[in-house]
Parts: structure tokens; C-alpha cells; sequence
């Protein structure tokens, strides 16, 4: 029987040039359909297509003039209200007879701009906005962390924040110029007060909102304390942050503004404070833009920063915004 089957299985083999018949079918290159009244159709295994530098660029411009556009009209709108009403002194409760118009302060800021004393005033500002602040951020992330994750650290610390949260920076004015040696250190003072709270409350909330099977699939792959802070609360925990730095950012200088104008002797706030006690309506009106692009310009480094740090936010906002 053994030969038989050998004998049959030589019959029916199949010739050197078949293929088998469970074999898959050969893939052919297909030819582009030509598609009556238009472009022929791309064949299924053409490569994909690389942008040049340019087109890349021109498809981001394309994609972002309109926001752009947007953004530029309501900035025109603002100014064109502010120059009518300046020009036509309105008076509807709110009045505009002695406020100055765009083109008188622009006229005046052109000189100001290169006085040597104004630069010192915008200089010394940042100066104190950004020592505060960062002080503000160490101590505030490094507390938010310890306060959210640790309950014993929450019960001991968080009563007594919460009784001095309430406070207002400037109702600090007066005890930080009695409790630090110098004008400028209670100026940097109530400058971190006022960031403190936002950014600790955020990241509490960051870490408190964080899922729970990450922290145990982390530990269950071995990592110790310090790595399960800052490989896995403190990078879930970032998108609170950084809203709560953004938010910190604004109430600082709302602080640090209000501290100058009080106490200070340089700065913004100091310079517009002194402005309206010597009548000088366009110059009020500068160190309020000023303020305005100053803190913009500080609102826009933590976002941007906040992009770079997480950039799958980046891309979640893409596709959730219409």
C-alpha cells in the first residue's frame, strides 16, 4: 500500500512552474483607474508624500490665519472703541473726557520708551515678578506633591494654609514691610503670596485627581518612592499645574503691581501710581499697557513651556478643538 501511495503521490504532484493550492495569490501591481472627467487614481502602493520645509510652513499658516485674524480684529475693535471714545468724549456713566486717546499715547510712549528711567522701572518689575514666582513655584509644586500624595503631611500643613489663603496679598503690605529688612524683600514677598496658593491648590487637586492603577502598576514594576513622585505623580499631576502656574502668574502681578504702588519706590506700579499724583493721563495709560503685554508676555513663556513639557496635551487639544 506504501507504493501505491508513493505512486500516487508522484502522479499527482504538481509541475515545477504551479504554484500550490493553498498557496496565497501573487500581489500584481494594480494600474491607476482612469476616472472619467478627471486626474487618474493613485496606485494602492504609492509612497507616502513629504512635505519641504516651506510647504509644511505655508499648510501651518494656512491652518492658523484664521485665529490669527480673529485675534488681530478684536485688538483693532478695542482700539477703534478707544479712540472714538476719547475723540468724542463720551459720557454714558462712565466718562472719557480726560482719558487720552491711542495717538497721544502713542506719541508719548515713543519718548518714554528710550528714557532711561522707564527701563529701569520695567526692568526692576520683571526682576521682582520672576524671583517671586519662582519661589513661589518650588515651594508650591514641592508642597502640592507632599500635601496630596502623603495624608499625615495633608492633616499637619493644610489647616494652617487654609486660615492664611484667605488673606489677600495686599492686607500683607503692612506686616511684611515690619517682618523683612528692606523694601524690596516685602515687594518679592507679597509678590510669592500671591502666586503661592494657585499653584499649590492645583497640584493638590492634580495629584488628587490622578487614577489610582497607575500608581500601582508603577509599583508593582519595582519603582521606589522617589521615582513613583517624579516619574509618575508629578508628570500625571502636570496639566493642574500648569494651569495653576498661569492662574499664580496673573495674581502675582496683580500683588506685585499693588505692592509698588504702596510701598515701592521703583517699578510699574510705582511709576503709574505716580503718574496720576502729577496729572500726567498718558503716562497712566503706558504703565497699564505695559502691565497688560508684561504679564501676556509671562502667560505665553508658561504655556509654551507647558507645550514643550507635554506635548500629548498639545495634541488632544488639536483634535478636540473645533
Amino acid at each position: 500500500m506504501s507504493t501505491v501511495m508513493r505512486m500516487h503521490s508522484i502522479d499527482d504532484a504538481a509541475p515545477p512552474d504551479a504554484a500550490p493550492a493553498d498557496a496565497p495569490a501573487p500581489v500584481r501591481a494594480v494600474a491607476p483607474v482612469a476616472v472619467p472627467g478627471g486626474a487618474p487614481a493613485a496606485p494602492a502602493t504609492a509612497a507616502p508624500l513629504r512635505l519641504t520645509p516651506a510647504q509644511r510652513l505655508g499648510r501651518t499658516l494656512r491652518r492658523e490665519l484664521p485665529t490669527w485674524a480673529l485675534s488681530a480684529l478684536s485688538i483693532v475693535l478695542l482700539i477703534g472703541f478707544w479712540h472714538l471714545a476719547t475723540t468724542y468724549r463720551w459720557v454714558f456713566y462712565i466718562r472719557f473726557t480726560n482719558v487720552p486717546g491711542p495717538v497721544e499715547v502713542f506719541g508719548d510712549a515713543m519718548n518714554l520708551f528710550g528714557n532711561k528711567g522707564f527701563a529701569t522701572h520695567v526692568m526692576l518689575s520683571l526682576r521682582r515678578i520672576m524671583l517671586g514666582f519662582a519661589i513661589a513655584t518650588v515651594l508650591g509644586v514641592t508642597l502640592g506633591l507632599l500635601i496630596g500624595r502623603y495624608r499625615r503631611v495633608r492633616s499637619l500643613l493644610f489647616p494652617a494654609m487654609e486660615i492664611v489663603r484667605p488673606i489677600p496679598a495686599i492686607a500683607w503690605v503692612p506686616i511684611s514691610i515690619m517682618l523683612w529688612p528692606t523694601t524690596e524683600t516685602s515687594i518679592v514677598f507679597i509678590t510669592f503670596i500671591g502666586a503661592f496658593f494657585p499653584i499649590l491648590l492645583n497640584t493638590m487637586h492634580g495629584v488628587a485627581s490622578m487614577d489610582a492603577v497607575l500608581v500601582r502598576a508603577a509599583r508593582c514594576l519595582g519603582a521606589t518612592e522617589f521615582a513613583l513622585m517624579t516619574q509618575v505623580v508629578l508628570r500625571g499631576a502636570m496639566p493642574h499645574i500648569f494651569t495653576g502656574l498661569a492662574v499664580g502668574m496673573g495674581v502675582a502681578w496683580v500683588s506685585l503691581i499693588a505692592a509698588e504702588m504702596i510701598s515701592g519706590q521703583y517699578g510699574v506700579g510705582y511709576f503709574t501710581w505716580e503718574a496720576y499724583s502729577l496729572i500726567e493721563y498718558s503716562n497712566i495709560v503706558i504703565g497699564m499697557l505695559v502691565i497688560g503685554v508684561l504679564g501676556l508676555v509671562c502667560s505665553g513663556g508658561i504655556r509654551l513651556l507647558g507645550r514643550l513639557l507635554m506635548p500629548w496635551q498639545a495634541s488632544s487639544g488639536k483634535e478636540n478643538s473645533r
